[in-house]
Order: C-alpha cells, then sequence, then structure tokens
C-alpha cells in the first residue's frame, strides 16, 4: 500500500483540529506550516545494514526457514567441546565476560562516627539496618543499583546523602576490579546453534530448517575497512539424515539469487574449521552484474559472500546429536557493502561518525537551511512584504529619480505609509541584482538571475530556497518597520546597495550548513546590485 505525504500531512491536520474542538484549547494552536517551514514531511530512511538484515529474514523465510534466536553468551567449555584442539585459538579471539565483585565491608566505631557527621544524628538501629543492608549486597540478594535507594528507604535520608556516605566512608567500592569469569560473548554463530539444536532434538525430531540473524563479537586488535570488532551472521542450518553438500549449494543459490546474484562458483575453503567434515567445508562465490567495471576489487563481478559446511559427527556426539547437520553462515556487512557499493565498513556501520565516513549533503537538504533572518510578525507586516515585492516587480526598472508608493493602513494603532524610492539619477527604481534567485547547485549556494545561463540551477526544484533577493530585503524592510513603530519612531529607511555577503541581504544559512561549505571547500556565492530602499512615515 503508497502513501501520499499530502494526504498525511492533511489527515494530521483534520485529527488536529477535531481534538481542539473537542475542548482541548489549553495551548495555542500552532500552524503547523508557519512554525516548521524548512521541515517537510518525509519518510523515514533505513540503516544500510538493517535494511540487508531485514532482507536477508524476508529471504529466509520464504525458502521454509523458521527463524531461532541462539545463545549470546556461551560458556568456555562449550568451545572446547566444539573445536577441541583448536579451541584455544578461537578463545583468543573471544571476549570473556567480567564483573564488579561485591565487596565485604564492614562497619567500625570510626566509620559509624564519619556515618554520623554526614547522615545526622542517626541512631544505632539505623547503622544496623546499614549493616545489614551491605550484607545483604554482599550476597547477591540486592543489586547494585538498588543499594542506594533501599538505604535511603530504609533509614530515611535523601539518595544525595547515602551516596555521600558510601563514597567517603566505604573505600572498597572505589577499589573494586573487574573480574573475570568463564563466559564468552560468541564469536560465531556455530557456538548458539550447537547449544540450540541439542536441546531441540529433546523435544522433537528432524527434519530442521532454521536460521538466525544476530550479533557476534570478535577480539580485533583493531577496526579497519574491512574487519569490525562486532558483527552480523546470516546463519541457518539444515538438520536431515539425507543432508549433503549439494544442500548447501542449493541454499546459497537460493538465497544470495533473492539479492540479485546470477552466477555462483563453490570452492574448498582452505581454513579448515574442526567442527566440520572434512572436505565439506566450502566456499560460495557470486557473481553480481552491478560490481562489473566498478570502482572495487570486485570489478570482476565475483564476490565471496558466503561459506557452508557439514557439521563433525565427533562434534556433534559432544551434544548427544546423531543426525547430519549443514550449515551456513554469511557476513551481513560483506552483502551489505556490495548492495550498497561501500568501500569502508565501518563507514557503512557508523555513517555518523566524521573519523569512518565523508559527511554528504544534498543539495536540497542545504537549501532547507537558507532562510531570511528577520521576518515580520504582523500579518500587516506580511502584506507590506506583497506590497513592497508588487511595486518593484512592476516598476523596477523605471528610470530614476523615482517614488512609488507600496501600502497605507494602521499597525499598533499608528498610521504607516510605505513607499520604494530610488533619488539618485540616471538609475532605475531597482538594481539588476533584486531578482536573484537564492538556490543551491552542486553543494554551492548562489544568488543567481533566472536566466539561459543558470539553466541547469533551476531544474533542481528542492534546491531552490524559495526565495529572491526582493522577498529578503522586503521582510528585512517590513520588520524594520514593525520595530521602529515599536520604538515610537516616526520615519525608518531601508536600504540596500551592492550585496556582497549574504547577511547583507537579510539572508542566513544555519550554522550547520556553514560547517558543510567549509569543510568541503564549497562556495557562498550571494552578491550583486540590488540598489533598492523602502523608507516609510509613521504618525
Amino acid at each position: 500500500m503508497k502513501f501520499n505525504p499530502d494526504d498525511i500531512k492533511k489527515q494530521a491536520e483534520e485529527d488536529f483540529d477535531a481534538a481542539w474542538n473537542n475542548g482541548t484549547q489549553l495551548i495555542k494552536k500552532p500552524d503547523i506550516n508557519k512554525q516548521y517551514p524548512h521541515m517537510p514531511l518525509k519518510y523515514g530512511k533505513p540503516h544500510p545494514i538493517y535494511d540487508t538484515i531485514s532482507k536477508l529474514r524476508e529471504a529466509y523465510m520464504r525458502m521454509g526457514f523458521e527463524e531461532m534466536m541462539n545463545p549470546l553468551i556461551v560458556d568456555e567449555r562449550e568451545v572446547h567441546k566444539q573445536f577441541g584442539h583448536e579451541s584455544l585459538a578461537v578463545l583468543d579471539r573471544c571476549y570473556y565476560l567480567a564483573g564488579l565483585p561485591r565487596p565485604n565491608v564492614g562497619i567500625s566505631d570510626e566509620r559509624i562516627a564519619t556515618i554520623k557527621s554526614i547522615l545526622g544524628d542517626i541512631d544505632d538501629e539505623a547503622i544496623e539496618t546499614i549493616r545489614k543492608i551491605l550484607h545483604s549486597y554482599k550476597k547477591g540478594e540486592i543489586e547494585g543499583d538498588d543499594l542506594v535507594p533501599e538505604i535511603s528507604a530504609a533509614i530515611e535520608i535523601s539518595d544525595a546523602l547515602v551516596v555521600e556516605m558510601i563514597d567517603q566512608v566505604f573505600p572498597e567500592f572505589k577499589e573494586l576490579v573487574p573480574q573475570s569469569t568463564r563466559k564468552t560473548l560468541r564469536s560465531h554463530m556455530t557456538s548458539g546453534w550447537f547449544l540450540s539444536l541439542a536441546s531441540l532434538t529433546e523435544r522433537a525430531n528432524p527434519p530442521f530448517n532454521l536460521f538466525s540473524i544476530d550479533r557476534c563479537f570478535r577480539r580485533e586488535q583493531d577496526e579497519d575497512a574491512a574487519r569490525l570488532m562486532t558483527y552480523y551472521s546470516a546463519s541457518c542450518v539444515m538438520m536431515d539424515e539425507d543432508v549433503t553438500v549439494d544442500h548447501g549449494k542449493a541454499v546459497a543459490q537460493g538465497l544470495l539469487s533473492q539479492f540479485g546474484f546470477e552466477k555462483f562458483m563453490f570452492r574448498p575453503d582452505e581454513k579448515r574449521s574442526k567442527y566440520y567434515v572434512p572436505d565439506t567445508q566450502i566456499e560460495v562465490f557470486a557473481y553480481h552484474p552491478k560490481l562489473v567495471g566498478s570502482n572495487t576489487k570486485y570489478s570482476d563481478g565475483w564476490v565471496e559472500v558466503a561459506t557452508f559446511g557439514i557439521y563433525s559427527p565427533t562434534a556433534l556426539a559432544q551434544y548427544n546429536i546423531s543426525c547430519p547437520v549443514m550449515n551456513l553462515g554469511l557476513g551481513v556487512e560483506r552483502l551489505a557493502m556490495i548492495l550498497h557499493n561501500a568501500m569502508d565498513l565501518r563507514g557503512l556501520a557508523y555513517p555518523q561518525m566524521a573519523q569512518y565516513s565523508e559527511w554528504e549533503m544534498s543539495d536540497d537538504e542545504l537549501a532547507r537551511m537558507l532562510y531570511m533572518e528577520n521576518v515580520p510578525e504582523t500579518p500587516q507586516g506580511r502584506e507590506i512584504i506583497d506590497a513592497i515585492v508588487a511595486v518593484c516587480e512592476e516598476h523596477g526598472s523605471t528610470p530614476s529619480p523615482c517614488e512609488f508608493p507600496a501600502w497605507k493602513g494602521e499597525i499598533n494603532g499608528k498610521n504607516v505609509e510605505v513607499s520604494v524610492v530610488e533619488p539618485e539619477e540616471e538609475t532605475k527604481l531597482c538594481g539588476p541584482a533584486v531578482f536573484n534567485e537564492v538556490a543551491v547547485f552542486e553543494n554551492d549556494i548562489l544568488g543567481v538571475p533566472h536566466n539561459k545561463k543558470w539553466k541547469k540551477v533551476f531544474e533542481n526544484h528542492s534546491a531552490m530556497a524559495g526565495f529572491r533577493f526582493l522577498d529578503a530585503f522586503a521582510a528585512q524592510a517590513a520588520s524594520d518597520i514593525e520595530k521602529a513603530i515599536e520604538n515610537g519612531e516616526t520615519e525608518v529607511e531601508t536600504r540596500v546597495r551592492i550585496v556582497k555577503v549574504p547577511s547583507e541581504i537579510n539572508i542566513r544559512l544555519e550554522p550547520l550548513a556553514q560547517r558543510y561549505i567549509t569543510g568541503n571547500n564549497k562556495k557562498i556565492d550571494i552578491r550583486g546590485p540590488v540598489f533598492t530602499t523602502v523608507k516609510a512615515k509613521i504618525e
């Protein structure tokens, strides 16, 4: 089902109006378009890796696989059972989980005196209560994040004082050092599959077709363009008496063909992990036409995307599994890099981190960051803008000296007359740059006339700021008139001559866009001869 943004916005406004009419007039009703002029309604954008995960899930399920969540925390004993003599090399890549020990703190007479100086003259019963709570904490009956509120509630003392007491009286808490356990974060999905399949076979009979897409952790010395310390594995298993290497080939082809891969090659994997039957560990190379001629190492179109094999009966026997199992593993980030034409895995995973990816903004994003700094606040002020613009559009080429009335009316009890004038001789009411449009082209901020020379600029309508030099000047003039009325002035003149920088014509660029323009050596070219003057008389 497709959604029209205009329909969504219209429905939102109708719902707001309905709620408003039902009596929720507790706040000033906002004008959505006026309050957020630079924030058009738009759809969200998925992260490339999570987007790939979503598509992989759908692809697996279309092939008849059932999704499963495997254990993330694995005891090192399981790694020994699965890898045998290779386990130490595998464990070297694993993160071990550690935790802070629970200190055994005592309360001496000296400490009691310090506690009383902090908490006030509390009685012996309160001291005994603190002692019991600390003992319960040591035994694990109270969690660390509950310790302060437990003491606070028990002796009716504020949390802040309890924190101060623990900080000053019990240095044991500051001196705690993490102690490692024997539990690891899984470095590969296989660790979880053995545990899951062992439990599953106690409750159901094969065949099983299962998949899991989840995080794995690997203790790399450093992260680089091709390696991260945490990554996603898209892994599946087929448990069946008749499962063979051909099943692995079929699954690889069926899965990857859904992502545009057309041809496949299968090569023996030289790594030869001990938990696979010898000569069944196969690397999958797939051909993607979009990679041909690309600026990557896969310019021939071929890329390694997966590995599969048959689990060793010796490893399966450690878990009392007698049925053959085929396992296929695919690195999600590797696939996402191909699909999104990414060169650096860190930039793909963390595009918000400046050290990993280049900062790119589109022309329309920059255009939305351009705005007129000073604008009138009253309805009459907005009428003045339209009046000034109308006069300049009609009489801008009139030879000077000349003067044209633009607006007459009342603002805040004051009679106001507004005119567009040019007192100098041998010129015109408006300069040649007055109708220049403000736009963004190839990340440059420009003020350009609407002619053939700048045709390319105007072809991208979303990169237009939506106002001209004239509009920005008229807004400044109307704002100046309102301020003059507020200050009790009787005359006000707003004049612009040759514009050299945006601020001279009432144009501002948000700081974020300014940093982007400066950092990428782009230019801001808002300049030109505007030569326009507005005068107002106030009575």
